[in-house]
């Protein structure tokens, strides 16, 4: 695949860059080399090998999901001016 300039200056114009007529013969150049080792990468046989997240086999670390209430209610509506079974009151705001 090969890109053309006028490919590149709608590139730049979808991406908000401002891009004068040198800097797209400039970036066409790189373009089509990114886009030739991507074709590259396409001819290599992968078949077989297991998608991976690391090079070095890791086990994810995992904490239990238990549903609690935290053991934090006291903590923190300590400082509340007013407060019942645990729950901030407020005063009544619609009459």
């Amino acid at each position: 695949m090969s890109v053309d300039i006028d490919t590149v200056k709608r590139v730049a114009k979808l991406a908000r860059i401002a891009v004068s007529d040198q800097q797209a013969e400039k970036m066409q150049g790189e373009l089509n080399t990114i886009l030739g080792f991507v074709e590259l990468l396409n001819e290599v046989d992968v078949s077989g090998v297991e998608p991976m997240t690391s090079v070095v086999d890791v086990a994810m670390k995992k904490r239990v999901d238990v549903v609690s209430d935290g053991g934090k209610a006291d903590d923190i509506i300590a400082n509340a001016p007013a407060s019942e079974d645990n729950f901030f009151m407020v005063p009544k705001v619609i009459e």
